[in-house]
């Protein structure tokens, strides 16, 4: 009785259901997994073989000829796209003789395949311990990872080697048995990249010494065949263009993801790069290397060979974006002890990896050596600076949990919470939350941009189309004050300054501001006022593609006089100003005055002070004045923003429940990275 159930079922017979249960979702998951895998190869196929001849593979061209691939005339460096060592041409000059399509279709599949090779390696080379769930799922979100990444992304459509010196790395460190095998691999790899030859140290320093030697060795034949195969490419290779220095692109391109290339963008030439250079790289080897060392012996090899691979990278004279599949594989290190943070290593380097420098980092101009070399940086970070965990680390297996606010019920049963949209009580992690609203905030601008329609003339007249429909309807409601109250601020110098300034300058200002207060201080709702803005920008973006609308300013004969932009040529489709870099017709609803509603909303439900709350109020009040005052909104606009603020707040309670309240004085007193203090509170550790 004591191991029945109240239903008379024995919990043996509930426990087998339970893991059948368990296994049967992660069969399903695992099926849907290696599904999307499927879906990425027939996309990358088709982006491939669906682009005009001419523009796919052109790094094949050199062996592409009317007889085949074997029509090659003269250096294999006379054209400007072959960059690899002499090795590398003279592995690849035995290739079968196919016509041009044939090897296009050869190549991407043969590509895909190695794609495939290096996921299923790296998926069995994670650090144990490793659960079955994880074991069993790692080969096709690795590989998916790969496929997405712009390096093999880059591979596929210019036709590069790059993916195969990383899978001999691979394979030689954990498929292939025997030490000289491994070498011998690793040795392929390098006589292709010579800048891996920094894994011969590597080899050396963890005990595999046999290895270390046939890697040289290896590396040193390949290079000997090939100089006797093709003496004038290999001087002009290693002597007339020293490893392969200004092959390519012009080193300074932001494509060349190295110290050197970042050097040379800064302005740095001469001696004094070639020295800073020669000084930074030795260090950053140096420091790699030590850590590589040190985690291979803590049983993390896949983390060892990826920091490595990262140090070829920064350490190679050119690295272009093909070559950068190393800071890839470094998602598997693990960083930071408490719970909350240990996604944000991860993220980020997938986003790095597979969204472009601009989707990460504005255009700004203080910010274009960041958005310059952001590859680099991650790949630096990886090679010498990221603390990851080691597994002895108490905080491995189980960090430090997060905290979480007292759950609050919903008022009305019908409305369907989502459990896991917890608040949490200690700070969320501040880089992940940055990258959040940086990633939203592109895919922002990118609808909002492609909301004005395919062309500025077509998207012309829709706009001011219902231009004339909001002012037709504004004149029923008497509400058409807009050419009044641009007027009368035009006659006032300072008010007119006044009103553009804020205009320009609080938009974006103003909301940080107050989710930087509320980060730093009210955490839990923090979570709660992002959720709001959130839903009301995406409301937003909505009603743009669906209503593309005229500002004042913008509609002929009305006589609106635009303050901030100065006179527009309205003989002009796109009126000679800013409609090349950003919708003029997203209008409907008004983002400047929601956000400000919003920020003032929010400041006036947490604020401590009637005082401040006012002044939070005052916001919006000056807002809604200068959109309709420069004539960049009508009055229905901000009726419009109004509603999505609403709105916004109206799902953010359906997904979560009432605002939960301010945290407690238990919670407040814990803190969020003592575990001690959370043993002695009773939370598990």
């Amino acid at each position: 009785m004591a191991n029945a159930d109240h239903g008379g079922r024995p919990a043996q017979a509930l426990g087998a259901t339970a893991v059948g249960t368990v296994r049967a979702r992660l069969r399903v998951t695992r099926l849907g997994l290696w599904l999307v895998v499927a879906i990425l190869a027939v996309r990358q196929v088709a982006v491939v073989v669906g682009t005009p001849r001419g523009e796919r593979l052109t790094d094949l061209e050199t062996w592409v000829g009317p007889n085949g691939v074997l029509h090659v005339n003269g250096s294999l460096y006379d054209s400007t796209q072959f960059t690899g060592t002499p090795f590398g041409g003279l592995v690849l000059k035995p290739l079968t003789r196919a016509a041009e399509q044939a090897l296009g279709w050869g190549w991407t599949f043969g590509t895909l395949l190695l794609v495939v090779a290096l996921g299923l390696v790296a998926a069995r080379a994670l650090p144990q311990p490793v659960s079955r769930r994880t074991s069993l799922l790692a080969a096709p979100v690795a590989i998916s990872l790969l496929m997405l990444s712009l390096p093999v992304r880059n591979t596929l459509y210019l036709g590069q080697t790059s993916i195969i010196p990383v899978l001999l790395v691979l394979l030689g460190c954990f498929a292939v048995r025997g030490e000289r095998a491994s070498g011998v691999l690793i040795g392929l790899a390098a006589a292709l990249q010579p800048t891996l030859l920094l894994f011969i140290p590597l080899l050396w320093f963890t005990g595999r010494r046999r290895a270390a030697l046939s890697t040289g060795a290896t590396f040193a034949a390949g290079t000997a065949l090939a100089a006797a195969a093709m003496p004038h490419d290999s001087y002009t290779y290693w002597v007339h263009h020293m490893a392969g220095v200004g092959l390519g692109g012009r080193a300074d391109d932001l494509g060349n993801q190295s110290l050197h290339g970042a050097l040379l963008r800064l302005g740095l030439t001469g001696p004094l790069e070639i020295t800073l250079f020669l000084a930074l790289g030795a260090a950053v080897a140096v420091l790699a290397l030590r850590r590589a060392v040190r985690y291979a012996h803590d049983g993390q090899l896949l983390l060892a060979v990826a920091i490595t691979g990262c140090a070829a990278t920064v350490v190679s004279p050119t690295a272009w974006q093909h070559q950068l599949l190393w800071v890839l594989l470094a998602v598997v290190g693990q960083v930071g002890k408490r719970a909350s943070d240990r996604y944000v290593w991860p993220v980020a380097v997938i986003l790095v990896m597979t969204l472009p420098a601009k989707t990460m980092v504005p255009d700004k101009v203080f910010l274009h050596p960041l958005r310059a070399d952001l590859v680099l940086l991650a790949a630096l970070a990886t090679a010498a600076v990221v603390p990851f965990l080691s597994r002895t680390s108490p905080y491995w297996q189980t960090p430090i949990p997060t905290r979480y606010a007292d759950p609050v019920p919903a008022r009305f049963r019908h409305i369907p919470l989502v459990p896991f949209l917890r608040r949490v009580i200690s700070r969320p992690n501040l880089f992940f939350e940055l990258l959040l609203i940086r990633v939203t905030y592109y895919a922002y601008a990118q609808i909002r941009l492609a909301a004005a329609g395919g062309s500025h003339s077509a998207g012309r007249v829709t706009a001011e189309e219902h231009g004339e429909e909001i002012h037709s309807l504004e004149r029923v409601l008497r509400l058409d004050i807009e050419y009044w109250a641009n007027h009368a601020v035009v006659k006032v110098d300072w008010l007119r300054g006044f009103f553009d300034f804020y205009y320009e300058s609080f938009h974006f200002g103003v909301p940080f501001a107050v989710l930087a207060v509320l980060y730093w201080r009210r955490p839990v709702d923090y979570r709660w006022a992002r959720t709001a803005i959130g839903f009301a920008t995406v409301f937003a973006l909505i009603g743009f593609w669906l209503y593309p609308l005229a500002p004042p300013r913008l509609m002929p004969g009305l006589g609106i006089i635009d303050t901030v932009n100065g006179p527009q040529d309205f003989s002009r489709p796109d009126y000679g100003t800013l409609t090349e870099l950003t919708n003029q017709y997203a209008a409907m609803p008004s983002l400047h005055f929601g956000w400000s509603l919003w920020c003032g909303l929010v400041i006036l439900v947490l604020a401590p002070r009637w005082w401040m709350k006012a002044l939070g109020l005052l916001h919006p009040l000056f807002t809604v004045t200068a959109i309709v005052v420069t004539g960049n909104h009508w009055v229905l606009d901000a009726v419009g923003g109004a509603l999505v603020v609403g709105a916004g707040f109206g799902v953010t309670y359906l997904f979560q429940g009432p605002r939960a309240r301010t945290e407690t004085a238990r919670a407040e007193r814990i803190s969020s990275d003592s575990p001690a203090a959370l043993v002695r509170d009773g939370t598990p550790s």
